[in-house]
């Protein structure tokens, strides 16, 4: 049994505590102490205490007695907390959606002989790891990755809510998405492209551009067509980006009536409520892993992963922190038993490689009822390129 501690006990950050707590354990941090004792109230084999990560000093040393760190905070603290984490010298699982690149701190972590896995949620994440596995069986042409979470029911105008912060959801609508394209990266504008798309139990959604490639642009350069795109009920983009359009995603401050407003702060204000996911609301997450190249035996194959998980009312877990979060305590758990230890920085993909590690995710969410389909089929169609 290890010493684990859990940075952020949001709706994701907390799902990990309480999976990890089963066989750990397990102290759960955050900045608001209201949010601890109530998580404390139902989860009495949890430890909590109150922690700013942003006091380098305090993180550092708060976190020096543990064996694994796990951090799951919000995405603008991500990338320093990382940092402050490895430079410490503790091994870390993170599933912040920071912009910035993380294999920046690869050197660092071999310096500190840290095993950083980061980006592990469910996309990125489990789709990375996919995508590792197969990139070791099969010469690969093409990888496509939609995703989406939903409410169970549509509430007008944006058919949306989120569990996490609303500035975080605007920040996949404004940063600029990477794709690869025939071998060459290029930049398109976020919440385009849009396209229908057909999910089983589920309908129609729309899918568009946003920036979900992240690292496998760097570790998968090989690969010549990559692209991840954002599922939402039809005519979310539609109102969304009238909003963006119209300045409301803005940072640039203006004036109202003699006070300095940011248009995003003002915005993220109201969608908090607009957005905001009850905790015993229904909701879903879908995705859809397309992967295309030559197999083994010199066929050209197309293998495709369906998921779709629902609200778990037996545990009172969203779908988007039980897929997110048991794909990290997944990756946890693995590192803990020793099934991983090389020192470094290593996106899911380089998790995914090893087939022990990739069979033991699948196993461990299977164990908790999240269930990626897999189907496959040979590509006749003599356009096909690898």
């Amino acid at each position: 049994m290890s010493n684990v501690i859990v940075l952020g006990a949001g709706m994701v950050g907390s799902a990990m505590a309480i999976d990890m707590a089963k066989t750990h354990n397990v102290t759960q941090t955050d900045l608001c102490q209201s949010v601890l004792n109530k998580l404390k109230l139902k989860h009495n084999n949890l430890s909590i205490q109150q922690l700013d990560v942003t006091n380098k000093i305090e993180l550092q040393s708060t976190i020096k007695q543990y064996d694994l760190v796990i951090c799951a905070v919000p995405g603008f603290l991500g990338f320093e907390t990382l940092k402050a984490v490895i430079e410490a010298g503790k091994n870390v699982i993170d599933i912040s959606f920071f912009p910035e690149n993380s294999l920046e701190l690869d050197a660092l972590a071999k310096e500190k002989n840290v095993t950083a896995i980061v980006d592990c949620g469910v996309a990125p994440g489990m789709d990375n790891i996919i995508l590792g596995y197969y990139n070791e069986k099969m010469r690969l042409s093409d990888f496509e990755c939609l995703v989406g979470g939903l409410p169970k029911i549509k509430k007008w105008p944006f058919c949306y809510k989120a569990p996490f912060s609303p500035i975080d959801v605007i920040e996949e609508y404004t940063r600029p998405a990477r794709y690869v394209e025939h071998g060459e990266i290029v930049i398109r504008e976020p919440l385009t492209d849009c396209d229908y798309v057909e999910f089983d139990n589920v309908g129609t959604l729309e899918s568009f551009n946003s920036d979900g490639l992240r690292s496998i642009i760097y570790t998968m350069p090989h690969i010549p067509n990559m692209k991840e795109k954002t599922l939402r009920y039809p005519r979310h983009v539609e109102y969304v980006r009238a909003l963006k359009e119209s300045g409301f995603f803005s940072k640039e401050k203006v004036d109202v009536n003699g006070k300095q407003v940011s248009p995003l702060d003002f915005t993220s204000k109201i969608l908090i409520n607009e957005w905001k996911l009850g905790e015993t609301e229904k909701e879903l997450t879908v995705l859809r892993v397309t992967l295309k190249g030559e197999n083994a035996d010199g066929q050209k194959e197309e293998i495709v992963y369906n998921m779709h998980d629902e609200y778990c009312e037996d545990t009172g877990t969203s779908s988007m922190a039980r897929t997110t979060a048991y794909t990290a305590t997944a990756a946890a758990n693995l590192f803990l038993d020793g099934l991983f230890s090389e020192k470094g920085v290593f996106p899911p993909e380089l998790l995914g490689k090893h087939k022990a590690c990739f069979n033991y995710v699948l196993k461990y969410l299977e164990e908790r009822n999240i269930h990626y389909i897999k189907s496959s089929r040979l590509i006749q169609d003599s356009v096909f390129q690898v």
